[in-house]
Parts: C-alpha cells; structure tokens; sequence
C-alpha cells in the first residue's frame, strides 16, 4: 500500500460548487440541491485564451483552483494528472456533425479541444507550469486509474501531485450511446508525506474485487452517472473526516482501497 496525505480538496458541479459549500452536504449536515452550473472561463488565462477555452477544460480549472485553495501551493509548483472517461463529447459531436455536412470541414480549435488531454495543456499554459503533467483515459474507471497514477508519481516521486477527473455529458445523439447526466469534477491535492493542514492520510492500493463503496445517499441518479462521480464515495469519507475505507472498482478482478485516517 502506498501512503499519501491529501492536503487539498476542489469539486466543481451542479449543487456542489466548490469545497466549502459541498462539504457539508457530503458529510451529511445539509441537503443537496440539484443547481444549474457552468464554470467560467478561467481568470489565469489570456483573454484569447479563454475564448478557445473548452467546456472540458474550464470544468477541470474550476476544480483543480478550487483545491489549491486549501492546499496551499501555486500552481506552477505541484505536477497534475488529469482523468477523463471521454473529452469533451460537446466538441467531438461537433465535430462528427461537421464530417458528416457536405463541406467536411473541422475547425482546428474544435480539433484540439476535442482530445482528453486539452484540460492539461490550458493548465499548463494558465500557471505556466513546466512540471509533469500525465493525462489518463480509462473510461468509468478513469478517477480510480488518474488516483492510482497520481499516489504512484507521489511516492516515486516525493513531491505533491494535483489529481483533476472531470467529465461533460455528451449532447444528442451521443447521448443515448454514452448517458452521462451531469457536468461533474474533482481534484485532489496529495503529498507523500505528512504537511500541515492535512486532511487525511491515506493508504492506497489495489485489492481482489469485492462490493464498492456506495455513493452518498443525497446523489441524484443524474449525477451519479457522471464517471468522475465516483469520486464521491472518497469525498464524502474526506468531508466527514471518518476514518473508513473506501473500494472503487478499478477491474473486473480488483478494485482500488483507500484507507482513510484523520489527520489532526
């Protein structure tokens, strides 16, 4: 098992704005409203920027900005892994309705944007960030898979590390192949070892399949069908400050264990 400290927390959706104002509906002390959201184009960018900021990308700065906030580092001085089950499925419709028109013609900026890394490179080019930066796709498993990537780069490594999972839902017809309901993303800021202000250590690992841990009962379905989301059985241990440990599935064999101890 790998031990980390998570040291910062960011969320970023619909009825959970922001850590300060979901941690209380996480841990249970207040009700979830189901709110409209749509994040802002990011004050780190150039104005330019911003215009070709993605939906994707905006979705996973809110967080990750929204995790530094209690973690205590600039943006430039902490390596990043990002999560995506999918993109941007807004973008890659687009696209595949512009291969489908008679002139067959994709805007290079709609190309870009399109690919699951692009949240990474508009984070990079906002904090000016020149260190590591991996970009993960593991379809509904991709918080698990980016959680993984992320403990292993910070025990390997001895550095901090920013997890960013986000996801969009896919507009129709996509959406009836791939049914995600809501906009959802979480970050986590991790160390490998023990920093003021933790909140929790952690011991990570994988382990033979068994039943996962089950979404807070205040999650509509609408939400919980965001890949991202399944972050949430986490979130909630880490708003709750509970010692428990957290399963999510990582194969058909095995799932990835989170033993989780307050911190303080």
């Amino acid at each position: 098992m790998m031990q980390v400290w998570v040291i910062g927390v960011g969320i970023a959706g619909p009825g959970l704005d922001g850590w300060a104002a979901a941690r209380p509906v996480l841990a249970g002390h207040a009700e979830y409203r189901l709110t409209p959201f749509a994040p802002a184009a990011p004050k780190l960018l150039s104005a330019a920027e911003r215009r070709r900021c993605s939906q994707s990308a905006r979705l996973a700065i809110a967080a990750a900005q929204d995790a530094l906030l209690a973690g205590d580092l600039p943006g430039d001085a902490i390596a990043t892994v990002f999560a995506s089950s999918d993109g941007d499925g807004v973008i890659t419709q687009e696209i595949c309705e512009s291969l489908a028109g008679a002139a067959r013609e994709v805007s290079p900026t709609s190309f870009h944007n399109s690919v699951y890394n692009a949240p990474a490179g508009y984070w990079s080019i906002a904090t000016r960030s020149q260190l590591s930066s991996t970009s993960v796709c593991a379809y509904d498993v991709s918080f698990a898979a980016g959680l993984l990537e992320a403990a292993t780069y910070a025990t390997v490594e001895r550095g901090p590390v920013m997890l960013v999972a986000s996801d969009l839902p896919f507009p129709s017809p996509l959406h009836e192949i791939r049914p995600v309901g809501e906009s959802f993303a979480a970050a986590l800021v991790i160390a490998p070892t023990r920093h003021p202000g933790a909140l929790m250590r952690c011991a990570i690992g994988l382990t033979p399949h068994r039943t996962v841990t089950a979404f807070p009962d205040a999650i509509p379905t609408a939400l919980r069908s965001n890949p991202a989301a399944r972050s949430l059985p986490l979130l909630a241990v880490l708003a709750r400050q509970a010692a428990e440990t957290v399963r999510l599935e990582y194969t058909d064999e095995t799932d990835l264990v989170i033993e989780c101890e307050p911190e303080g």
